[in-house]
């Protein structure tokens, strides 16, 4: 299973960025998926995860929600992450996951390599 993330990058506070991450070797649309980021000194954090399937159902972290958005396309195997009002604080090295459960955010079966996000004030 590979899960390689993209999109991210160095931009100003206030701005936004869309991540994706292609998964590969897995049945995608069967598959809860996530994002988790870690800043330098932090303890990794939990941000959003979106149901198998339809991803009719989400959920977020209290640090992102109603900035950041999680989203699926099961016909091209990527998750997406809309991140907009970036801040400073936002700055971290983002990493998709596949396997974990909406209700359990902290336990996945699978990780992929991050994409650094930097946010500038």
């Amino acid at each position: 299973v590979q899960l390689q993330a993209s999109g991210g990058g160095l931009v100003q506070a206030g701005a936004y960025l869309r991540l994706s991450c292609a998964a590969s070797g897995l049945t995608f649309s069967n598959y809860n998926m996530g994002w988790l980021r870690q800043a330098p000194g932090k303890e990794r954090e939990f941000l959003a995860a979106i149901k198998w399937g339809a991803g009719d159902s989400t959920r977020y972290g209290d640090s992102v929600r109603g900035r950041f958005t999680i989203s699926r396309d099961n016909a091209k195997n990527t998750v997406y992450l809309q991140m907009n009002s970036l801040k400073p604080e936002d700055t971290a090295v983002y990493s998709c996951v596949a396997g974990g459960s909406l209700a359990n955010t902290k336990t996945w079966t699978y990780w992929g390599q991050g994409t650094q996000v930097t946010v500038s004030s």
